[in-house]
């Protein structure tokens, strides 16, 4: 009970979850994404089992995070991974027959966890430091950070009903982000180090990337949707 009532432990958790606020901007963005196609009534459930799984995910990956982020093209995976969700966001496969295109809750929540899961890799470093190895204030942090999350993905989905282009600037984050985290792979991170432009280039080239092949499936998948309605039959 003494520890609680410590100045540091709360000057400690105050850190965690200003960590939390600032670097789970991207995380509510890809909530918000994956969940645009739901029915309104399932928004909700998805947002919140979504940050929920995803914030627990991150716990348990923070006690193993400064030796993950050692591993060799563990990075390079995850951000191919990250292309491949921000283009299938972008992409608009979301027809009621398709549960893979979001269109489902559980793929969703499924999205939400592993887009989450992927991004925490470097932003789990800042909380464990915070924390300094204590559990309780690990647990508390990122719990009372569970809510926060919750209220900024709710506000940017309202902003995308109201503003299509928030989508296709939240799926090019997606694609930034891919691009930072390639390129601070321990495998080629020597490689690169030196050439500055580099660091702009690759975060640069992933948004462009995801934007421009979601872009162009969503007009194939647009151009199939109108063909197959031609060829039916009139009532």
């Amino acid at each position: 009970m003494s520890v609680i009532t410590s100045p540091a432990f709360w000057l400690a958790l105050s850190q965690i979850i200003l960590i939390n606020i600032v670097l789970s901007g991207d995380n509510a963005v890809v909530i918000a994404l994956a969940c645009r196609s739901l029915p309104e009534r399932q928004q909700k459930k998805a947002i919140i089992f979504g940050s929920v799984g995803a914030v627990v995910l991150r716990v348990i990956l923070t006690f193993f995070a400064v030796y993950l982020l050692t591993l060799p093209y563990l990075k390079l995976v995850g951000a191919a991974l990250l292309l491949w969700i921000g283009v299938g966001l972008l992409s608009g496969g979301d027809d009621d027959e398709d549960v893979e295109g979001n269109s489902g809750l559980a793929a969703a929540i499924k999205t939400i966890i592993i887009a989450d899961l992927v991004m925490s890799l470097d932003n789990v470093i800042g909380v464990a430091a915070a924390a300094k190895g204590d559990l309780l204030l690990l647990i508390l942090g990122l719990v009372i950070s569970i809510p926060l999350i919750i209220f900024g993905s709710t506000i940017i989905l309202k902003l995308m009903t109201r503003f299509p282009i928030i989508i296709t600037l939240g799926a090019a984050l997606l694609g930034w982000v891919a691009g930072e985290m390639a390129i601070g792979d321990p495998a080629i991170k020597a490689y690169v180090e030196d050439i500055h432009w580099l660091h702009t280039a690759a975060p640069a080239l992933g948004a462009v990337l995801v934007v421009a092949v979601g872009k162009w499936l969503a007009a194939r998948n647009g151009g199939a949707e109108e063909a197959a309605g031609a060829d039916q039959p009139a009532a």
